[in-house]
């Protein structure tokens, strides 16, 4: 079941689409009566250039003020076709008054396999720009230590939840992207009392005794395991047309070529592990998801989807979407990425 925040939010959001003109007649740009003031649609600039989705927009029909997150945030100029218009200045400023406010947030980022820590660099550095804190640990097997070909999940895991423990960090939203969704379920089991939230970036979520391999099709299995046992450490190496096709589909040729130039075979062990998760089920940590429509990873079907098939194992959780694939989106649309992952950190 996705977190909606209750009937009330429902009900804003459908007063705005109504109020604020989610049925756009005219897109256009318009001028204000009497002036050369230009003003431009009030819902459609939050939603698509400010990324604010609309269950945020509201209406506060006693004051007539647009609403953001429940507070007055501007009123709207013009009238027309349904629509409300405002001078593009007044919405700017209310997006960077109500960002201003809002509650900064500490995150912990774990990324996936064929991966390492530099994988969060843009988005990173956007979250930074916004104030919040960042922290990205390496976990042995990739980055500065991916000569550690044998690691193990155990200490993968332990890693992660050895460097929040020596930063002393609480209160923190602990992401996995990909592979990253079992190493932040193990580190969840460690230290729950550290965390105020998990998000699942189109990440894996086995069943308790399953590990990531068993959510990929029988021919994905068989390949990968044919790939170890080929090469001469136990690792797999993506063919460069998987890679392409599957987790980096919205690149250009050029863009995927210069992604796959800087990925490292990946340790198989930790991939076919049995994962005792019995713990990590019992827990109360809030969830969310976050989905980008593009990811092929993993088929767009029913038995091996992201969502709702790997997403739906969390039960009760935040499901947020966004446009994009597995390893591009968060190196070309950081800003995008950035603010996807505060909605589906905030409170």
């Amino acid at each position: 079941m996705n977190l909606i925040k209750g009937k009330k939010m429902i009900v804003l959001g459908l007063a705005a689409v109504t109020l604020l003109g989610a049925t756009l007649v005219n897109n256009q740009n318009i001028a204000s009566a009497g002036s050369k003031e230009t003003l431009v649609p009030v819902h459609e600039t939050l939603v698509k250039k400010y990324k604010i989705i609309s269950p945020r927009i509201g209406y506060n029909t006693k004051t007539g003020y647009i609403q953001i997150d429940g507070q007055d945030a501007f009123k709207a100029k013009k009238s027309a076709n349904g629509n409300s218009y405002v001078a593009p200045e007044t919405i700017k400023a209310a997006v960077e008054k109500i960002k201003k406010s809002e509650k900064k947030l500490t995150f912990v980022l774990v990324h996936g396999a064929w991966a390492d820590a530099s994988f969060f660099d843009e988005t990173a550095a956007e979250l930074r720009q916004q104030g919040h804190t960042v922290y990205v640990p390496e976990y042995p097997g990739h980055g500065s230590l991916k000569d550690m070909k044998n690691a193990t999940h155990e200490q993968m895991t332990n890693a992660v939840a050895d460097y929040i423990k020596k930063k002393n960090l609480t209160n923190i939203v602990l992401l996995g992207h990909s592979f990253g969704g079992t190493i932040i379920a193990k580190v969840s089991e460690q230290i729950p009392e550290r965390i105020s939230r998990l998000v699942f970036f189109d990440a894996f979520v086995p069943l308790d005794g399953e590990s990531l391999a068993d959510q990929l099709p029988a021919p994905v299995q068989q390949s990968f395991a044919k790939l170890a046992e080929d090469s001469k450490d136990g690792t797999i190496m993506l063919p460069f047309p998987l890679f392409r096709e599957a987790f980096a589909n919205t690149a250009s040729l050029e863009e995927a070529k210069a992604m796959y130039a800087n990925i490292s075979p990946e340790p198989a062990g930790p991939l076919v592990q049995k994962l005792n998760l019995k713990k990590f089920y019992s827990l109360q940590i809030p969830k969310s998801y976050l989905y980008l429509t593009e990811d092929n990873v993993l088929p767009q079907n029913e038995d091996f989807s992201w969502h709702p098939k790997q997403s739906g194992r969390l039960g009760f959780f935040r499901y947020i979407e966004g446009r994009g694939d597995h390893m591009t989106t968060v190196h070309k649309e950081p800003e995008e990425i950035a603010e996807k992952f505060v909605q589906a950190g905030r409170e």
